[in-house]
């Protein structure tokens, strides 16, 4: 069984755990662990309270499919600080692109139009539906979609989007309830290469830099200057020990926007592979200044 959503980051091809999770995007471990646990014991085929075999082999399916997933990579901090800046860089995108998305729910509209709060609204509405999340097996799907989208608006004002998210209705010949379930295009297009991106750092987490660089190349043949694709090409060529590839791509993605998290997080890494020039003139000024001491006690001339 397949479970496909439309709604909010898994529109963009990302598979939005926190939603699954039904938890807000700055949670901490304790906080996910605990999330995870009660909705566990909810979906477990010993303790859930379905009533009939089929709904109970459904929440079974979400349980192993999608929530149990979500709660591996949200519960180490590593691959959750990476899945973050992932998700930080979409918000960005989208940002730059000027904010033109469609919204279906109300929650999610209601937060675009948020100023100044922003912060203690998004959290109130996704504990709203959060309460309701797992008390039915049929409003499990609609409301992973609800906070989603309601995580992807939240992402973008976090990106320093001065002006408010275009909150526009979406008319569809079907039913609510079956547009967040059934495959559909995407009305606005988003960064082309966003997926590439996603499958780098898959690949980069799994030790795989060869097919990280492959998907890396045909980005940037893209999107020549994105800083993202070269940080994430730099890391690539850092697993493989290329310090030269490392440091051109890694060099271009500061260039191109030093504030960009990969990028920063590859020049942090490459710093701690290759001393800075400055270290570099320090400690040969060390040295001699080291070798004129002891020559001057050593080495001198006669007399």
């Amino acid at each position: 069984m397949s479970f496909k959503i439309q709604q909010g980051l898994f529109k963009l091809d990302i598979v939005d755990h926190y939603a699954i999770l039904g938890i807000s995007l700055d949670s901490d471990t304790k906080q996910i662990r605990q999330r995870y646990l009660k909705i566990a014991q909810r979906l477990h085929p010993d303790t859930c309270k379905a009533t009939s075999n089929a709904e109970k082999q459904q929440a079974n399916q979400i349980l192993s499919k999608l929530v149990n997933p979500a709660y591996e990579q949200l519960s180490k901090d590593g691959t959750r600080t990476e899945y973050l800046l992932i998700l930080s860089q979409m918000g960005k995108t989208l940002t730059l692109d000027g904010g033109k998305i469609t919204l279906v729910s109300e929650s999610a509209k209601q937060l675009a139009q948020a100023i100044g709060n922003a912060d203690q609204l998004y959290k109130k509405l996704l504990q709203s539906l959060a309460l309701e999340q797992y008390t039915s097996i049929d409003k499990i799907l609609g409301t992973i979609a609800q906070i989603s989208e309601l995580n992807l608006v939240y992402l973008m004002l976090k990106q320093g989007q001065i002006a408010p998210v275009k909150a526009t209705q979406t008319f569809a010949a079907k039913p609510a309830a079956e547009s967040q379930v059934k495959k559909i295009e995407p009305e606005t297009p988003v960064s082309p290469v966003a997926s590439y991106i996603r499958r780098a750092q898959e690949y980069l987490d799994r030790k795989n830099s060869a097919q990280a660089i492959v998907e890396m190349r045909d980005a940037l043949k893209i999107e020549p200057n994105n800083s993202t694709c070269h940080g994430l090409m730099g890391l690539a060529y850092l697993q493989q020990n290329q310090m030269t590839m490392a440091k051109v791509h890694i060099n271009k993605a500061w260039q191109a926007n030093p504030k960009d998290p990969i990028a920063m997080k590859a020049k942090q890494e490459l710093n701690k592979l290759v001393p800075s020039s400055d270290s570099k003139s320090k400690t040969s000024a060390e040295q001699s200044s080291s070798s004129g001491f002891l020559g001057g006690l050593f080495g001198g001339k006669k007399k």
